[in-house]
């Protein structure tokens, strides 16, 4: 039985004290293997094989067994010194479960795979042609290491065997020669914009030593076999023979050999000096990362918070170190610094302060700066930048945290799943909640939201004034005990008080009256779901209306809800929860979608002869991924030509307005919606649907800032389906008069 003294040590026991205890293991195991073999004296006499540093004297032998046991022990401590920076962070379960160990391990192989860099095949296939040869030739080494320990009667590297073994070798390192060299060219030659900006002598040290591991590997070889006189079976190696034929004659073979095989071996040295302290690290913080992607709340929750009613907290949000969570803390080492975050964000292609990869990188730089002791940071900085404390607001800027519309594109594109987003989210808690440095315009909304329900400030009693234009929409009080309808339609606040947007209720309700669906609004009760307050950091309202409507649906037994915007949609679904809230949420694409494959809305005589592009709402689709359902609503029109702008799916671009950004003034560079509209006018299509009701407003006013208003029409998936539908029962009347006539 476990004495209290050994429970004690082992809490005592951290991770950075595994890492340390792993690399001195492993260091111990190299010291042995250099020993054993002195004492054993295994040697394979087989005229078809290789010896193990075959003329190589013994006094470089056994330098080898010294310093390279060393360096393993010394990387170990220095990346434990990351792991015990990492462990300033608060607590995130992140534990792996039976629940969960199938997703974890699907997410690492994904990773390990390489089918995330994949997403982009020319830098996928580098990344390949590096890491998987680096792994081959680690094997490599490894069973030659193997070979080496084991009695003669068990040794297998010999014959035809060795052979394969040479060749296999070999092909690793002309894949890894090729890939390497193909990095260096895109990053020295090629240099695409979100390389270059970024461009540091890291990247060069990192490219530099593995390219030359892989050419004095080769040299090596090739001075070895031509030493050995050029056997015939040395032709398996199909890279090291040739370049021995090459020297073959050469009056100093031998010494040829163990200066290449030094060169070798000093590569291999500054690799280890240089794997913990560059971004070299990420060759195990990446893979690490990718397993524990997976997290106990939904993908589009934000991080729940404590209830603010009821508990009394001294800070809020993130403005140290410590305030980040320990994953958040190793996601700035696992960043590869590739620049696909910064690729596909709307606030930097359009002139923002934002680069998502610079949040990352300057997180980690007050990480590794204010850590004790002090670590090297993810990436060379510039010798100007001192970093005085543990605040992440001594190298991020307000504006950088207000420029983001949270679209997510740069958690969705990373391909070692870094998440960014949390991290601009709780910055933006810190600074409304604890310094009330917010925009300006964002004090009219919050005001809006907390005396109104709604960020707009406009009157609850006009909640349901769209219903004039609907008959018989039954309206809710709120104070009923017993809902007895099947779905609550949740109309939301753009889709009650935008001009634009009551147009898409009004057509969403004709739908399902069409369906005969039984639904009900709360009208004048119903308050906003509190996502503009929350992404904008300001909890407080938000858990005040959260609060409000799940006492207001829990009351009235509220089991299915139906909604049009997707933030309502993701808030509903994903974060009420979090407050006791639990409903089944459908999207009206997807209610749309399953009202046509049931055959409950007829659309047989639903035709529209246009050209369509489909706008991807973030919150639909990189939030829920949903991205088929509005498509396939659209595309079950007749005479429809549906195309695709350059930007779409998980790279679809966003509108502008998430983030609570469509409460935000947009004075810095071009207009995010602005630069989305020319993209879908590009597509040459006469109409362009949407499924939120931001998106609506943002593209229909960058359309027409365009100057094709009158060109392009922008609505609501559902408008242009009723619209489908009415102009194909007034052409049967037509015809229908006209056969009379």
């Amino acid at each position: 039985m476990a004495t209290e003294e050994t429970v004690d040590a082992a809490k005592r026991i951290k991770p950075h004290h595994l890492v340390i205890g792993l690399g001195t293991a492993i260091g111990l195991f190299s010291v042995g293997s250099g020993i054993l073999p002195l004492f054993t004296k295994w040697h394979d006499e087989s005229p078809v094989g290789r010896e193990v540093f075959g003329g190589i004297p013994s006094g470089i032998k056994l330098s080898f067994y010294i310093v390279i046991p060393l360096l393993i022990v010394y990387g170990s401590y220095m990346f434990a010194m990351r792991v015990k920076n990492w462990e300033r962070g608060a607590p995130d379960d992140r534990r792996t479960t039976p629940k969960n160990a199938k997703k974890r391990f699907g997410d690492f192989r994904s990773g390990v795979y390489m089918q995330t860099l994949l997403r982009d095949p020319a830098a996928g296939i580098m990344h390949s042609l590096i890491y998987f040869p680096f792994l081959i030739l680690l094997a490599v080494t490894t069973i030659l290491e193997i070979n080496h320990q084991v009695p003669v009667s068990w040794k297998f590297l010999h014959g035809t065997t060795y052979q394969a073994y040479s060749a296999v070798g070999d092909a690793a390192g002309l894949a890894l020669f090729i890939g390497i060299s193909w990095a260096i060219v895109r990053r020295y030659v090629a240099r695409p914009y979100r390389i270059r900006i970024k461009t540091k002598a890291d990247h060069a040290l990192g490219l530099g030593t593995i390219l030359a591991l892989s050419v004095t590997g080769f040299g090596a070889e090739g001075w070895r076999i031509a030493a050995e006189g050029t056997p015939a079976f040395e032709k398996w190696s199909f890279v090291g023979y040739p370049i021995a034929t090459l020297v073959d004659g050469t009056s100093t073979l031998n010494g040829g050999h163990q200066i290449w095989w030094i060169a070798h071996v000093f590569s291999f040295i500054v690799f280890l000096v240089i794997l913990p302290v560059t971004m070299m690290r990420h060759m195990f913080t990446s893979p690490l990362n990718m397993y524990l992607r997976d997290r106990e709340r939904p993908k589009g929750a934000m991080r729940p918070m404590p209830n603010l009613m009821e508990t009394e907290l001294e800070n809020f949000g993130a403005a140290t170190i410590e305030d980040f969570t320990w994953k958040q803390l190793l996601d700035t080492d696992a960043c590869t610094m590739c620049g696909r975050c910064t690729s596909v964000c709307p606030a930097h292609a359009t002139g923002k302060p934002l680069d998502p990869r610079e949040i990352v990188l300057k997180t980690g730089e007050v990480m590794a700066a204010s850590g004790t002791p002090v670590v090297s940071p993810p990436i060379n900085t510039v010798p100007e930048i001192n970093i005085a404390s543990g605040s992440i607001f001594e190298r991020v800027t307000a504006e950088e945290v207000w420029a983001c519309t949270s679209c997510k594109a740069c958690d969705e594109i990373c391909p070692v799943n870094i998440e960014i987003l949390d991290k601009i989210l709780d910055m933006r808690r810190y600074l409304t909640l604890m310094e009330s440095n917010f925009p300006s315009e964002l004090g009219g909304a919050f005001v809006g939201m907390e005396n109104q329900g709604n960020p707009w400030g406009m009157s609850q009693s006009d909640r349901a004034a769209w219903t004039a234009k609907v008959d018989d929409v039954p309206i809710l009080d709120g104070s009923e005990t017993e809902f007895d309808h099947e779905y609550l339609y949740w109309v939301g606040c753009a889709g009650s008080f935008d001009d634009k947007n009551q147009k898409v209720t009004q057509a969403m309700a004709k739908l399902m009256k069409r369906a005969e669906i039984d639904f009900a609004i709360l009208g004048p009760n119903e308050n906003c779901t509190g996502d503009p307050a929350r992404r904008s950091g300001n909890e407080y309202i938000f858990q005040m209306l959260a609060t409000q409507n799940i006492e207001t649906l829990n009351t009235m037994g509220v089991k299915k809800i139906v909604t049009q915007c997707p933030h309502c949609f993701n808030t509903l679904m994903n974060e009420y929860p979090q407050l006791g809230g639990h409903y089944e949420v459908v999207h009206h694409s997807q209610f749309l979608e399953w009202l046509i494959d049931t055959g409950k809305l007829d659309l047989t005589e639903a035709k529209l002869e246009e050209r369509v592009v489909y706008h991807d709402s973030c919150y639909l689709g990189r939030h829920n991924d949903v991205y088929l359902s509005p498509r396939n609503v659209i595309g079950s029109l007749s005479g429809i030509e549906v195309v695709e702008a350059s930007a779409n799916g998980t790279k679809g671009m966003c509108c502008g307005a998430g983030g609570a950004r469509m409460f935000m003034e947009e004075t810095i560079g071009t207009k995010v919606n602005d630069a989305r509209s020319e993209q879908l006018v590009d597509t040459g299509a006469s109409r362009v649907a949407t499924a939120c009701p931001f998106c609506y407003i943002m593209i229909d006013d960058g359309v027409k800032g365009l100057g094709k208003g009158d060109d392009v029409q922008v609505a609501d998936i559902s408008m242009h389906l009723l619209e489908a539908l009415e102009k194909g029962e007034a052409a049967r009347v037509e015809l229908l008069e006209t056969v009379e006539d």
